[in-house]
């Protein structure tokens, strides 16, 4: 009879853990700019995508749509972006980024390069190749796109 793997070393557990890790480490070395990893996130979305609604925002993060209205809130206080009229509809309300948000995103993405650096290394070459394959794999399971339902 096999024995399942000790709670704390299940891939559960350890995706978590390293998770964790990453969001707490990058959050010390990001405070200088006065981001945290969510805010962070937020501005990904906004300069990947453009100026976003919130419900759309709070799909993108997986987060409730209270939660962004806050998280926003404290960006817009902070003057990282602002919130303007949908052209196309006069109800709802899109986040844009401000110009302080471009000007650190430079900044922040060097201290997540210099954190997944640290974060990889010692692994043996291809490592970083495998590992990317298999998250996304595991993401491209689990998730409810027809892409998804096509491959398994």
């Amino acid at each position: 009879m096999s024995c399942s793997p000790v709670p704390d070393e299940s891939l559960g557990f350890l995706l978590t853990d390293a998770t964790r890790a990453i969001r707490r480490r990058f959050e010390q070395r990001a405070a200088e700019l006065g981001l945290s990893s969510a805010q962070w996130r937020v501005l990904v979305h906004l300069l990947r995508r453009g100026p976003l609604s919130q419900a759309r925002l709070a799909e993108f993060l997986e987060i409730e749509p209270i939660s962004v209205s806050r998280l926003v809130d404290r960006m817009q206080e902070a003057g990282w972006v602002e919130r303007e009229p949908d052209p196309n509809d006069r109800r709802v309300k899109r986040v844009v980024a401000k110009r302080k948000a471009y000007a650190a995103f430079e900044n922040a993405k060097q201290i997540a390069d210099d954190l997944y650096e640290q974060a990889l290394a010692g692994l043996p070459p291809g490592a970083l190749e495998t590992l990317t394959d298999a998250l996304r794999r595991i993401i491209l399971n689990l998730s409810d796109s027809p892409e998804a339902q096509d491959d398994r």
